[in-house]
């Protein structure tokens, strides 16, 4: 896809998610690893706005216990599309906590896809883990 500005008819969760990695790989290989979270956030908010999509950042996700609304100070690094929620880390080596912090965001939002992206890596294909709950995804 490059970094040609995306159709509105080519939209679809996968879509974003395909603009997402590709813009990941860009920041990467500009930057590499070393750098703090908020850097790469920023860049990659940057670099997918760059493609035509729209990225909401430390977007407020509350709980709902029991028909109650609790804002716990829960955050989204990115919600690109209001369709892919993306959780950017620079650490030594994900764990399944990162993976369990990503599958209760899309519990709790109602998002059926989301990105877990690690930018402390050597080559980022092994930073990046994709996440799909249910099936309404595409």
């Amino acid at each position: 896809m490059g970094t040609a500005l995306v159709a509105r008819h080519e939209i679809s969760a996968n879509g974003v998610s395909r603009v997402i990695v590709d813009a990941a790989m860009k920041v990467h290989s500009a930057l590499g690893p070393g750098l703090l979270e908020s850097a790469y956030k920023a860049c990659l908010k940057h670099e997918i706005e760059k493609r035509g999509l729209s990225v909401r950042t430390e977007v407020p996700l509350p709980v709902i216990y029991e028909d109650v609304k609790l804002e716990l100070g829960y955050r989204l690094d990115l919600l690109v599309s209001e369709l892919v929620i993306v959780e950017v880390k620079a650490i030594e080596a994900l764990a399944p906590i990162h993976q369990a912090q990503i599958i209760s965001y899309l519990k709790l939002s109602g998002k059926s896809l989301g990105l877990l992206i690690n930018f402390h890596v050597a080559h980022l294909k092994n930073g990046i883990r994709r996440f799909v709950l249910g099936t309404d995804w595409e």
